[in-house]
């Protein structure tokens, strides 16, 4: 007899529908599974085999043959259990076939029955409801994930026997335990805490903060330079607290990735706190941009709409430094294998801090034992195209002891985000239609429409220009700053003071040779 599961499979983190076919013909007794299949999709049949007879349900001595199409694609992971075991559930009239139309399957199954939490499960719902399917049948521990989506009755089973028992209950029309999980979004993002680090925290460092604040305003990468204790990773940590709440578009994209990389937690639904990653310096390349035998998420797309932060960021190995160029630019990562190529989403928002020289303690030469070349050898770890994309760069000068003494906090975070989101306003309405979010996305085309300078602006970017030997990009880098910081002053127009304060945000790294 003859029977048909649809089932969800991942490509990157999309995903697309799949059909588990399964024959049972009389013959020599056997389990043949075809379709393009590794490894652990190959030993689906041990499990499936195992789980049926543990749930009291034993295979007749017959010839299966188990196909997964579309055959050109390959197939990886244990999420085709499940849809295995009920195509063949349906050859040996256990089940019937109409009973399992309009559903998709995935899970992963245990030896006892048990069904298990599977990657991927927000993608392969979405997929499916785009596609015209009105129920699926997902793990327990995945149904908060799926349960996001509005328009699909998502239902979770925790083993072969529930799956039994919720088609039992559809035949009697009841619903018993096997009610479809409704996930109030808008409640998730209303009930976020916003307690954490805050910017009233950090002592002094008036320049640094009011950086960081256009760096998050036009989202911005930025370079912290300073001595040991300074306070640049203190900063970097609140960086998230002055970012906009993330939007419910922006949210299932996150989570997406963070579904497909199997990084959501149990119950959890959505990702509603924009992420931020701070990798070690000893991370590999591959774990930093993604890949793998089957290709995963990197570090760089775990970033997606948040921050990137790379603490002493000298100290990564320079192809680790340099794989950045491309996600920086284009926004995604694309990895290529003999079987396909995957493209991830990278738009982050980089935040590098590192030290002026070895010893840090640059230029007190009461403290600062290191040599010029020395420090050139030092800084040239981070390569001037590197440089080159990054917008800001801002010294962090050493804390004095009356910013640690005083008693009156700083600006907090609320205050701050506060400003920041209504420059984000004014980037919204002038990149409508465009497909741009913020400042910093603007190509050189689009800063020559909405960066227009007058008379006088343009003299002093001539001037800034020759004296700076700044290359092309900089000279656009410097324009999408000051129409940040002329967002943050409710300006429409480009003035002097802002293409002057953004030269100042970019000085740092060209004070000395070594930095440029």
């Amino acid at each position: 007899m003859y029977s048909q599961i649809m089932t969800g499979a991942l490509l990157g983190i999309e995903s697309y529908l799949a059909c588990v076919e399964a024959d049972a013909s009389n013959g020599m007794p056997g389990f043949e599974m075809v379709g393009m299949l590794n490894t652990e999709v190959k030993e689906a049949k041990e499990r499936v085999r195992v789980a049926l007879k543990n749930a009291n349900i034993h295979l007749p001595p017959v010839h299966i043959t188990v196909n997964i199409s579309p055959a050109h694609i390959r197939k990886n992971g244990t999420a085709y259990d499940l849809p295995i075991a009920l195509a063949l559930l349906i050859c040996i009239g256990t089940l019937k076939a109409e009973e399992l139309e309009g559903h998709l399957v995935v899970g992963e199954l245990g030896l006892n029955g048990e069904v298990k939490f599977v990657n991927g499960v927000l993608p392969i719902v979405l997929q499916a409801k785009e596609k015209g399917i009105k129920v699926c049948l997902v793990p327990k521990e995945n149904e908060m994930e799926g349960g996001v989506v509005a328009g699909i009755d998502v239902i979770g089973v925790e083993s072969l026997a529930d799956v039994l028992l919720y088609f039992e209950t559809r035949r009697r029309n009841e619903t018993g335990k096997f009610s479809p999980v409704r996930i109030n979004v808008e409640a998730l993002f209303s009930d976020e805490e916003t307690s954490g680090p805050d910017f009233s925290e950090v002592a002094g460092q008036e320049c640094v903060k009011r950086a960081v604040e256009i760096a998050a305003a036009g989202f911005h990468h930025i370079l912290l330079v300073g001595t040991p204790g300074a306070g640049k990773t203190m900063i970097a940590k609140r960086i998230p607290s002055v970012l906009p709440p993330l939007s419910i578009a922006e949210s299932m994209e996150v989570t997406k990735i963070y579904s497909v990389a199997g990084l959501l937690r149990e119950k959890e639904s959505l990702i509603v706190k924009r992420p931020f990653c701070n990798p070690h310096h000893t991370i590999s390349e591959q774990a930093l941009a993604g890949g793998g035998r089957v290709p995963k998420p990197g570090m760089i797309s775990l970033a997606h709409r948040g921050v990137l932060f790379l603490d002493e960021a000298v100290h990564f190995s320079g192809p680790a430094i340099e794989l950045l160029r491309q996600p920086m630019e284009d926004k995604k990562v694309q990895i290529a294998r003999a079987f396909g190529t995957y493209a991830y989403p990278a738009d982050f928002m980089l935040v590098a801090a590192i030290n002026p020289c070895p010893c840090g303690y640059y230029p007190d030469r009461n403290r600062c034992i290191c040599t010029q070349q020395q420090r050139k050898k030092y800084l040239s770890k981070i390569s001037g195209p590197i440089l080159d994309r990054i917008d800001i760069c801002v010294e962090a000068p050493k804390v004095e002891l009356q910013d640690l003494q005083d008693k009156k906090a700083g600006e907090s975070s609320k205050q701050i985000r506060e400003r920041i989101e209504r420059a984000r306003l004014v980037q919204r309405k002038r990149f409508e239609g465009t497909g741009l979010a913020f400042n910093a996305d603007m190509s050189p085309g689009q800063v020559g429409e909405f960066c227009v300078l007058g008379k006088e602006e343009r003299t002093f970017m001539e001037k800034a220009f020759s004296s700076m030997q700044l290359s092309a990009r900089g000279y656009h880098k410097i324009l999408k700053v000051s129409r940040t910081i002329a967002d943050l002053d409710g300006s429409p127009e480009i003035k002097v003071s802002h293409l002057a304060e953004a030269i100042c945000l970019r000085s740092a790294d060209r004070q000395d040779d070594e930095l440029r």
